[in-house]
């Protein structure tokens, strides 16, 4: 079963709080892929979603040079990833990410450099850009860890 929707953000703020919604909603071995172009808010959603679960003050730099950033959150690891400046699904093994895909919540940017390594069970997010700043944020749900979640 695949379940999308569909969101309108309009705002900048819009888009914080689809992050803290998707937070409130996270689940241990939740893989979360950031799909879209430079520049539509992907980092954006990925700190207001640490940043829900972490604390607001919780420093949350964008990983594009670290790769990966590690964050504790009550009851699980948030791993927030940024695949952009990789290449092959090799170097994304090396990272060990696909390692931590069951044991924490995965925020993962630029996912389709993961190809084969892609994991069945994901939520894609795909922000676009609109008209002047307005992005729309296309969700669709993967596999059976995500059945009955997306509409709540």
């Amino acid at each position: 079963m695949m379940l999308s929707l569909l969101y309108d953000l309009t705002l900048e703020k819009d888009t914080c709080a689809l992050g803290e919604r998707l937070a409130r909603q996270a689940r241990l071995g939740d893989l979360y892929c950031l799909n879209g172009n430079l520049g539509v808010g992907k980092s954006v959603l990925a700190r207001a979603f640490v940043r829900n679960l972490c604390g607001a003050q919780t420093e949350v730099p964008s990983p594009t040079f670290t790769l990966v950033q590690t964050y504790d959150a009550p009851g699980f690891e948030i791993l927030h990833a940024d695949l952009y400046r990789l290449n092959t699904a090799d170097e994304i093994m090396e990272i060990g990410l696909e390692e931590r895909f069951d044991d924490a919540v995965c925020l993962v940017e630029w996912p389709q450099k993961m190809g084969a390594i892609m994991p069945l069970n994901r939520l894609e997010i795909t922000l676009t850009q609109g008209p002047q700043n307005a992005r729309t944020a296309a969700l669709v749900a993967h596999g059976p860890h995500w059945e009955n979640r997306l509409g709540s």
